[in-house]
């Protein structure tokens, strides 16, 4: 109880002289942030808050490590089995944690409803993720009503992967799932005029094909991807740009999921089995293209991860993300 109320008189220090200009916005195909220059988010995707927290984790050494390799956004993977089995009070009130050190760290925050599947015909695929229209909607009134003045929180990431699900009796259009997006969007914008919502396509939060002919018909929002390494075959850079980055021309992208592992590493499986060489050509890609991006997973446990234990121990990939945030962080 102790902890609920510090974070919740914290909270409500920052709103009450919050500027509508402190926001993080959309200005054509990029980010702008409150001193009008443009930017690119280069940073971390954390395992569940939830998860964090029972493990004893979610505490000051996580988040100045966090900082420590150079970061400049972190992404909260809220799943519905872990917000409904603690409770949705204490839920929000971990994540309020979170924001506080987030601010404190000078760290933006992606709010993300960590679902796999078709939320419009609500198929799911493990249990973890199985979630309704109606609780995803009462789950981004809630974030929006609670961080409506608060830009640390600078992005709502609608829903983590949508895809058609290989079972699924009934074919989902884009079209359908864009309209479900919109209906949340506009939700939002209800409490939360300023957020930031972020838009994922089919195949896992990969493909954005669709969006030449049927945008998202919302403003200030972005496009996300996916991009791990065995989604598509080499040469990688001819097929992203096909498959999502020829968006980036016209719209914000973020990459909310990117990361490798080698194939004899712990918990290698596809997509994500590569070599560094993919870690140099993503980065190198997304350099050319504007590309925004946070990487998977800032924990010893989910695959491909950061480092490999609690003393922080980078990984192969580890390696290779934390020295390319420290050298490009501004």
């Amino acid at each position: 109880m102790k902890r609920f109320l510090i974070v919740i008189c914290l909270v409500a220090m920052v709103a009450s002289c919050t500027k509508p200009d402190a926001w993080l916005k959309v200005v054509e195909n990029h980010f702008v942030g409150a001193d009008g220059e443009k930017v690119v988010l280069r940073g971390l995707c954390f395992s569940d808050p939830v998860k964090l927290y029972r493990e004893g984790h979610w505490n000051d050494t996580y988040w100045e490590e966090a900082a420590r390799w150079g970061a400049n956004i972190v992404r909260f993977a809220v799943h519905p089995e872990n917000i409904n089995s603690l409770g949705w009070d204490e839920t929000f009130a971990i994540l309020d944690e979170g924001v506080a050190q987030a601010r404190k760290h000078g760290l933006l925050v992606i709010m993300d409803w960590h679902s796999i599947g078709n939320l419009v015909i609500e198929q799911f695929a493990r249990e973890m993720y199985i979630t309704t229209k109606a609780e995803t909607f009462r789950f981004w009134r809630t974030v929006a009503q609670r961080y409506k003045d608060e830009p640390t929180v600078a992005m709502y990431e609608l829903f983590n992967e949508p895809t058609l699900m290989d079972d699924s009796t009934s074919v989902t259009t884009w079209a359908e799932w864009k309209e479900l997006q919109e209906q949340i969007i506009d939700t939002i914008r209800t409490y939360n005029p300023h957020a930031l919502c972020l838009c994922a396509g089919f195949d896992w939060a990969y493909d954005l094909t669709p969006i030449v002919k049927e945008p998202v018909r919302r403003e200030n929002i972005a496009y996300v991807s996916h991009p791990y390494p065995q989604k598509r075959g080499q040469p990688w850079e001819e097929q992203w740009e096909k498959d999502f980055g020829y968006v980036a021309d016209t719209y914000p992208v973020i990459c909310t999921e990117i990361g490798f592992c080698l194939p004899d590493e712990r918990g290698a499986h596809n997509p994500v089995m590569a070599s560094v060489e993919y870690g140099e050509r993503i980065t190198k890609y997304f350099e050319k293209k504007g590309i925004s991006f946070t990487v998977w997973c800032f924990d010893p446990h989910w695959a491909p991860m950061l480092f490999s234990d609690w003393n922080f121990t980078p990984t192969t990939q580890g390696r290779f993300f934390k020295s390319y945030l420290q050298q490009n962080k501004k």
